[in-house]
């Protein structure tokens, strides 16, 4: 009888030493738990059998393997300072973890990005760029925008910011596996879990109680740890979740965030298609219907991005190539309205109030497309909307990319501002790790919340603005978006800092 109580008494301060040692290394910084077993089974030398089903906790868990989590798992992979961290990367993608080959005489697929010089620069800096430049890519220096009514155009080139290029179309693709083979590269400590998440805890039950079983459960219960339950039936633990699982994010739902946007009552159908000739330039029309985007690729090849509403396009995934290729043609020269007159002098007059800061140049005259002879792809097609969570982080959950926001896909910037979120996380995490914060605090997360949500705000208001503004085809204000045309077309100021905001310098300095 006394030995059996003494035993009871013993198994009792046995949980409450771990609780006490596990909450001070889990809730402590990231370099703290590494300390955690070995001061437990010093402590404990009789019964070892309540460590035997112990499962060892994640420091961060990405849910969602797509690019832009994937880009976390890049970052913290080769920063220095998180780069020891333990991370569970869950995706239902069944390829997630193998290399994908990616040939260079394969089509090109549809599904591309646009990214941004700023994009690129992040990139080259956790080394996952020299893998893009091994497959088929398109940089490209020169940008015309035009509207249907033939009252205006503007043309942007990367000499008038002193860059290089304004931005590379890459198939996605070839970012995600770019990626993922920089994070192969390191020792980066990584389990992929091929499964969904299905539930989330991240505040225990007061009825709770530590078992003796599990030293890991015992800080989920002092909230030093979420909770993840999977699809294949597994649970795990992390200290910081990210949810980077898309605009219908499952982290987003289960951690209680709020949105607000809607939808466009717009599509946007996508495809490859090709050329007789090499195309190195972006081209930008506005329709009625909404615009239409072609974006050189690489080997005479382009990707047309175009918006309508959801009737045309189904008639334009399901009429012939022939039809779609005239369509396209139609669409991107004569169709709708005539071209834009090159009159330079007549335009610069309007502004001439402005003296030197006008800028007026022959090489700025108005270009056809080059036109399309073939479509190189399937056409897919998905609906537009815009969607913002009131809130990136709370304790232990942290959102990126499209689980906490999503855009009109006008100028390409939705990867962009994903991608800034994924690095920006990386980096204020590093910083937390630094001071010895625990990586899930609230008040640690709420940093990345307040230094990415203005800059995310802001771009989404000019991408909704710019698709209320040439959704209505009215006489006045097509005037008023013609002035506003040949504003950033000679306005030299207005024209650089246009460009520097949409290379991705998060700032309009607008007279500077």
């Amino acid at each position: 009888m006394n030995r059996a109580i003494t035993r009871k008494l013993a198994a009792a301060a046995t949980n409450a030493y771990q609780s006490k040692v596990l909450r001070k290394n889990l809730c402590g910084g990231a370099n703290a738990s590494a300390a955690t077993s070995t001061q437990i089974n010093n402590h404990i030398h009789e019964d070892k059998q309540s460590f035997t089903h112990t499962v060892h906790p994640y420091d961060i868990a990405i849910v969602g393997g797509g690019m832009v989590g994937m880009a976390l798992a890049c970052s913290l992979a080769t920063t220095p300072l998180t780069k020891h961290l333990n991370v569970a990367i869950i995706d239902s993608n069944p390829a997630l973890g193998s290399k994908v080959s990616i040939k260079k005489e394969d089509p090109p697929d549809p599904r591309v990005s646009t990214v941004t010089p700023a994009t690129i620069s992040l990139f080259k800096d956790v080394g996952a760029w020299q893998y893009v430049q091994q497959h088929r890519h398109a940089y490209f220096d020169k940008l015309q925008v035009w509207d249907y009514t033939g009252l205006g155009y503007t043309k942007y080139y990367a000499k008038d910011v002193n860059k290089d290029v304004l931005g590379c179309v890459v198939e996605n693709k070839v970012l995600h596996s770019s990626l993922f083979s920089r994070v192969e590269d390191t020792d980066f400590q990584k389990t992929i879990h091929p499964s969904r998440l299905t539930l989330m805890s991240l505040h225990p039950s007061s009825s709770s109680t530590v078992e003796s079983s599990s030293s890991t459960e015992a800080s989920y219960v002092n909230g030093c740890l979420a909770k993840l339950e999977l699809s294949d039936g597994s649970s795990l633990y992390a200290k910081l979740v990210v949810g980077a699982d898309g605009a219908k994010s499952q982290v987003r739902q289960l951690a209680g965030f709020k949105t607000t946007g809607w939808n466009y009552s717009q599509n946007a159908v996508i495809c490859t298609v090709e050329h007789s000739v090499e195309n190195q330039c972006a081209w930008q029309r506005f329709l009625p219907g909404g615009p239409i985007a072609l974006l050189p690729m690489g080997d005479k090849f382009s990707n047309i991005v175009w918006t309508m509403n959801p009737k045309e396009a189904a008639d334009c995934k399901s009429m012939n190539e022939d039809d779609f290729v005239k369509a396209v043609n139609h669409a991107l020269d004569y169709g709708y309205g005539p071209h834009p007159k090159s009159s330079l002098l007549a335009s610069a007059d309007m502004f001439s109030w402005l003296g030197g800061n006008l800028v007026i140049s022959a090489n700025d005259s108005f270009e056809v497309p080059p036109k399309v002879v073939k479509l190189a792809s399937a056409r897919m097609a998905f609906p537009l909307s815009l969607m913002h969570a009131k809130d990136y982080a709370s304790r232990r959950v942290v959102l990126i990319g499209d689980a906490a926001h999503a855009v009109h896909p006008l100028a390409g910037q939705g990867v962009n501002l994903g991608f800034g979120d994924a690095f920006a996380l990386s980096r204020i995490i590093a910083e937390g790790i630094a001071v010895g914060m625990d990586i899930g605090e609230v008040s640690l997360l709420k940093k990345y919340e307040a230094e990415r949500k203005p800059a995310n705000v802001t771009m989404m208001a000019i991408l909704d603005g710019f698709q209320k503004a040439y959704s209505v085809d009215f006489g006045p204000l097509n005037i008023l978006r013609a002035a506003a045309f040949h504003g950033a077309h000679h306005i030299s100021p207005l024209k650089r800092s246009i460009i520097s905001y949409a290379s991705g310098e998060q700032r309009l300095p607008l007279f500077s």
